[in-house]
């Protein structure tokens, strides 16, 4: 009798735990790309810190990735294996996104954070990873594909595609402007589409280039052009559910550029004191 109770009272100690783990497991999910070894597998599970079989597994194959970036990106970047993996863990409400990345040689951390708000995903670690040096866009596709099914729930299509086009335009540019620069160009933008949608191309254009200048940099007609197309995709998604999604990750995206922004001021520092020095032997012997 004893030993029955005993057993009895183990397995009521035990239960909790063992729906506790399966809740966890719940939250998490790995994609890998259909192309990789064995080996290459072994290595992206390292890089996100979790044992293969220890989360559900997804894959996602060259297809998948087609369906969003087809038209978006050149042939050569969509290639026909794929290549990029992700880990997702959901974490709760207004934890915001922490989103890191290895081998990823074309998308930032914080285009993708701003690309994810836009597809309707906003608290959750995120680790995005390869084997070898990719540019990383078709990583979102498989996000999305993990977050869906964790939550059973579908993000909308347009948004998803929406947060693709802005991926891929937010690395196109960053080229030339920075990434940093050309995310908050977009980011003001999402928050003024009640505005642009008021607007002909031609006072689209001309906003664009105000915004770009508050910034500090200046954009070709080109450039122009992309961030145009991009807010005319980015009208069509319901403008207070974007706004809000973008402000829930201001936090993240400050704190991502913040390095960058107390270097820019270290050396706006000393140069305003290189400055008064000269400006003092000026004066002094003039």
């Amino acid at each position: 009798m004893k030993r029955a109770l005993a057993f009895v009272l183990a397995i009521c100690l035990l239960a909790p735990a063992q729906l506790a783990l399966a809740s966890d497991s719940g939250r998490e999910r790995a994609v890998i790309g259909a192309d990789l070894s064995g080996e290459q597998v072994d290595y992206v599970y390292s890089v996100f810190g979790v044992e293969r079989g220890s989360v559900r597994e997804l894959t996602v194959t060259n297809a998948d990735e087609r369906e969003y970036l087809e038209g978006l990106v050149d042939e050569d970047v969509i290639g026909t294996n794929s290549i990029s993996c992700a880990y997702i863990e959901l974490l709760g409400e207004g934890e915001g996104l922490d989103v890191r990345a290895e081998n990823i040689n074309w998308c930032t951390r914080e285009m993708y954070v701003s690309a994810l708000a836009t597809a309707g995903i906003t608290d959750a670690r995120i680790v995005v990873a390869a084997p070898f040096a990719v540019s990383g866009t078709a990583a979102l596709t498989g996000i999305y594909l993990a977050y869906e099914d964790m939550t059973g729930e579908e993000l909308d299509e347009a948004a998803k595609r929406v947060g693709t086009q802005e991926l891929t335009v937010t690395a196109s540019l960053a080229d030339q402007l920075g990434s940093s620069d050309t995310v908050e160009i977009i980011n003001e933008l999402k928050l003024l589409l009640d505005e642009t949608r008021n607007m002909d191309d031609a006072e689209l254009r001309a906003e664009i280039g105000r915004i770009a200048g508050e910034v500090g940099v200046e954009l070709n007609d080109s450039q122009i052009g992309q961030l145009v197309t991009l807010c005319r995709a980015l009208e069509k998604l319901n403008a207070d559910t974007l706004r809000e999604k973008v402000e829930s990750v201001q936090e993240t995206l400050r704190g991502l550029g913040a390095k960058l922004e107390r270097a820019s001021g270290f050396f706006e520092s000393v140069k305003g004191v290189i400055n008064s020095v000269i400006d003092f032997f000026k004066n002094l012997f003039a």
